[in-house]
Formats: C-alpha cells, sequence, structure tokens
C-alpha cells in the first residue's frame, strides 16, 4: 500500500459532542495499520479530542471556515491537494449533497458516513451508514457509482477493541458492576439523572463506574454528587482502559450513540438513552430486535431510569438474552472492512498458493458463511483437509489463487477444479473481513485472467446457489453470462459460464 494518507473531515464540539471524530479515529488506525497516514481537518474540536488525535499520531488542521460551508469546502479541497490525499473521509450532520458534489468535482474519491439520510441526494464513492436497519430505501437519491457500506458489520471500534473481538461473556447470576456512559461531553448533563436514579434506592450493592469523556464540562460537579452518595460510584474523566471496563462490567447505563457498538462487543446488557434526537430510530429498532433496552430520550426521568435498572439488575435471564442478541450484531472487524472498501481493488493481485498457505485455506473453508454457501456444509477436519490440500496442489488436477493486497494482507482465494475436458469450475472464497467492500468482483478477474494466461483452459464455469443473490451479481459482472439451472450435490445450482477470448 501506498504512504497516501487519507484526510478526515469531521468535528467535535460540548454541544455536538464527540462521536464522529471517535468513529473516524477508528478508521484512521484501520488506515495507518494497514500502512497509510490519517490527516484530520476540523473547524470545531475539544482540547482532549484533539489531544487524543495527536497522541494516536494523526495530523490535526483547523479549518477557519463555518462547518459545512462552499468555504469549507474550498478549504478541505485544498489541503487534500497538498497532502496528495488518497480519500477524503466525511462524518458530520452540517455537510450537504453540494459538499460531496465539490469533493467529486474536484477529482477527489470520497467517503461519506451517516447515519440517516440526513444530505438527501449522495454523490459519493462510498456512503457507510453502520446502524441497525439502515436499507438501500434510505439512499435512493444517489449517483450510480456510490455504492452503500449499510449495517453493524461496518461499524467502526477503536484498535484498544481489537483483543476483545473473541471474548466470550459469562452472565453472572448476581449483578455487582455497572457502567455508565452517556457520551463524550454529555451537554445536558444526563449522567446526572443517572446518579439520582442510583441514590433511589435499592442499589447500594450494584458498584458503578461513571466514565465522563475530557470535553465533559460537568465532572467535579458530578465527582461532588458521587462523593455523597450512599452508593458505590466512582467517576472517572477521559479514560484509556474503556475495553477493560466494559469488559469487568455486568450492565451499563449509555447514550445511544456510537458507544452502542463497542459495549454489543463485549455482549454487555444495557439500557440506552437517546440523548438527540438523530438516535431515536437506532434506540427503538434495538430495543424492538432485543438487542438492549430502551429507556427514553433526554427527557426520561430518573425514576424511569431507575425502575428499568432494577428490573435488569434482578433478572438474569433478560440481561442473558440481551447479551447473546446484541453480541451477533458485532464482531469488532468492521474499520477492517471499511478499509478494504477504499482500498478496493487498488493493489489487488492473486498468487499461486503455496504450502504454507494449508492452514490458512482451512480456516477460510471453515467459516460459518462459507459452509453455508457450499453446496457441502459439514465442517471439514483437518486431517480431510491435509489430503485434499495435497491433491489440489496436483496441477493436473486444480489450480489455486491467493488474492492479496501488495502489502501481502490476504483477502481471499479463488480456485479453478479442471473437467477432463480441459475446462475448469470455480470456486471463491473472502476472508470474513473482506466481505462486502466489493472485492469479489476484482478477485474474480484477476483469477480468470491469470488462469487463462497460464493454462490451456478455454471456459469457466462458476455454479451458484440460487438464494446467494451477491455471488451471482459478482460473476455477472465479472463477465460471467448465466446459462440456467443445474443440480450439484442434490442442490439446485444457477449456472455461469466464461468463455475465454481467442481473438
Amino acid at each position: 500500500m501506498t504512504a497516501a494518507p487519507i484526510l478526515i473531515r469531521a468535528d467535535a464540539s460540548v454541544a455536538m459532542g464527540t462521536g464522529h471524530l471517535m468513529r473516524c479515529l477508528a478508521l484512521a488506525q484501520a488506515w495507518q495499520d494497514a500502512g497509510g497516514r490519517a490527516v484530520f481537518a476540523a473547524a470545531e474540536s475539544t482540547e482532549a479530542v484533539r489531544a487524543r488525535l495527536v497522541a494516536e499520531r494523526c495530523n490535526v488542521v483547523s479549518v477557519s471556515a463555518a462547518a459545512g460551508s462552499a468555504d469549507d469546502a474550498s478549504q478541505t479541497i485544498a489541503l487534500a491537494h497538498e497532502e496528495k490525499a488518497a480519500w477524503v473521509v466525511v462524518d458530520g450532520y452540517h455537510f450537504s449533497a453540494d459538499y460531496q458534489r465539490a469533493l467529486k468535482a474536484a477529482g477527489f474519491k470520497a467517503l461519506f458516513l451517516d447515519d440517516y439520510g440526513h444530505a438527501q441526494h449522495y454523490s459519493a464513492d462510498l456512503l457507510l451508514n453502520q446502524n441497525l436497519g439502515a436499507g438501500e430505501a434510505l439512499y435512493r437519491d444517489r449517483e450510480a457509482q456510490t455504492r452503500l457500506l449499510l449495517g453493524p458489520r461496518y461499524c467502526l471500534l477503536r484498535r484498544e477493541f481489537a483483543a476483545w473481538r473473541s471474548r466470550a461473556r459469562d452472565v453472572s447470576p448476581v449483578c455487582r458492576k455497572l457502567l455508565v456512559m452517556m457520551g463524550g461531553s454529555d451537554p445536558q448533563n444526563l449522567t446526572s439523572r443517572v446518579l439520582e436514579a442510583l441514590a433511589q434506592g435499592g442499589f447500594e450493592n450494584l458498584e458503578a463506574q461513571v466514565v465522563v469523556g475530557g470535553s465533559n464540562p460537568h465532572f467535579a460537579a458530578l465527582q461532588s454528587v458521587a462523593a455523597q452518595s450512599a452508593g458505590k460510584i466512582t467517576v472517572r474523566r477521559d479514560v484509556t482502559n474503556v475495553a477493560e471496563l466494559m469488559a469487568d462490567a455486568d450492565l451499563a447505563i449509555s447514550a445511544a450513540g456510537s458507544t452502542c457498538w463497542e459495549l454489543f462487543l463485549f455482549g454487555l446488557p444495557a439500557l440506552l438513552v437517546d440523548v438527540a434526537a438523530n438516535q431515536t430510530e437506532l434506540a427503538k429498532e434495538l430495543d424492538r430486535q432485543g438487542c438492549a433496552i430502551r429507556v427514553g430520550d433526554q427527557n426520561t426521568a430518573p425514576r424511569a431510569i431507575a425502575g428499568q435498572l432494577e428490573r435488569l439488575v434482578r433478572s438474569q435471564e433478560i440481561r442473558r438474552s440481551l447479551s447473546q442478541n446484541c453480541r451477533k450484531l458485532v464482531d469488532g472487524r468492521g474499520a477492517e472492512r471499511v478499509v478494504s472498501a477504499l482500498r478496493g481493488a487498488e493493489g489487488v493481485r492473486v498468487r499461486r498458493a503455496q504450502a504454507e498457505d494449508r492452514r490458512l485455506l482451512w480456516e477460510w473453508a471453515n467459516d460459518p458463511e462459507v459452509r453455508a454457501a457450499s453446496f457441502s456444509s459439514d465442517a471439514i477436519s483437518w486431517e480431510t483437509h491435509v489430503a485434499w490440500f495435497a491433491e489440489k496442489l496436483m496441477p493436473e488436477k486444480s489450480v489455486i489463487f491467493i488474492a492479496e493486497y501488495e502489502d501481502g494482507n490476504a483477502a481471499g482465494q479463488i480456485r479453478f477444479d479442471f473437467r477432463q475436458d480441459g475446462e475448469a469450475d470455480v470456486n471463491l472464497s473472502l476472508a470474513k473481513e473482506k466481505r462486502g467492500c466489493g472485492l469479489a468482483v476484482p478477485v474474480i478477474q484477476a483469477g480468470v485472467r491469470e488462469l487463462f494466461a497460464t493454462t490451456e483452459c478455454k471456459r469457466v464455469h462458476a455454479f451458484v446457489k440460487p438464494e446467494n443473490a451477491a455471488s451471482m451479481r459478482a460473476f455477472e459482472k465479472a463477465g460471467f453470462v448465466r446459462i440456467g439451472a443445474d443440480r450439484i450435490r442434490d442442490h439446485v445450482a444457477v449456472r455461469f459460464d466464461l468463455l475465454r477470448d481467442l481473438g
């Protein structure tokens, strides 16, 4: 990967909160991990957030124009030219359709982060809405080249959460530890209402960790209230071990913003308060699907919070159900998927599989989604795989290509099994974190191109389950022609063919 940076245009303040900049930090970290640089441009930012960005090795540049204005767009474009940015990333409700058009007119690739369709028309190359329930219908008014990244599988979690991806949660019968997180700045001081709820009695055995952001103006007052409380309440500001606190807690009370996805990675049962109007639909949908309990909005009374908290504390069954449901939504690899989408087909190449790829291919093959899409869904034992792999490496039997980026980061595999007539059947699978990033078509094209260049194969056949619409679209976009129906291992299959161009 080249050293070209991404330029991230986002803001933070006590009034608007810090969520936009902090989720963009997760994307910046993932871009850094892939070998790139990240530059932030901000018209507004708090001292605490700016210090965090600098500590994460991100350059921070001030925008002197009104946020979202035409002058703002001009300054951002000038900075993108100066930095030779590979992408411009825009996150904030004050950035309009005109702002996107200006970036595209200047020749830049743009990623636009959105939560509820506020811009009305979209012309960015990529549009990311990580919320549950985000659907294509919300973005019907978009350019043909605008590709959608929708849903929690793209949620942006910071680097500090990566080590906890595979951690299982044991829902204890007794609830002892509560984590309270009402946003980075909490301008309405809803944290104080939670403290009032805890003071209403019945929670003497509950140890509460109250975490506020470095931009919270109410820290001293909250500390004073906690000190006078009869309960065990600790108020902490700008913590660096939030992942550990989430892992250690039994339940949480949180704002219904991006913190939800962090809690869900840990399977942490949570009460949610939508502290802003743009959080309401998400909070309601999470409640409807049994992933969290929505207490209410910014007008919620302490008594309502206390009632729902008591219900959760008393019921292990409810907490276990919430934990299981919310954990299914988040696997912690959303930022990697978005970076893969940013990188797209650029730098993707295929190489012949080697002996050292054996375990990687086995792990990919046993992924539940791969098994479900296969015509043989049984798990594959290591012994069976070793024998299979040895046979597939015989050049007269098969050709296996590993798709990877120039830095060696593997993206998936494409295999061609030869028939007696010299034609081949194709098998494709992408690494879990690379799915949904637009890589299927370029990997198919690169694999077929290399196959035709290095073998005498004249035709390739693809067989896809009818319910696998994404795979069918990928083969058609890669140039395959739909032939009709067939049967593979007692399964109905849709057949696609690609004939070698002999001209």
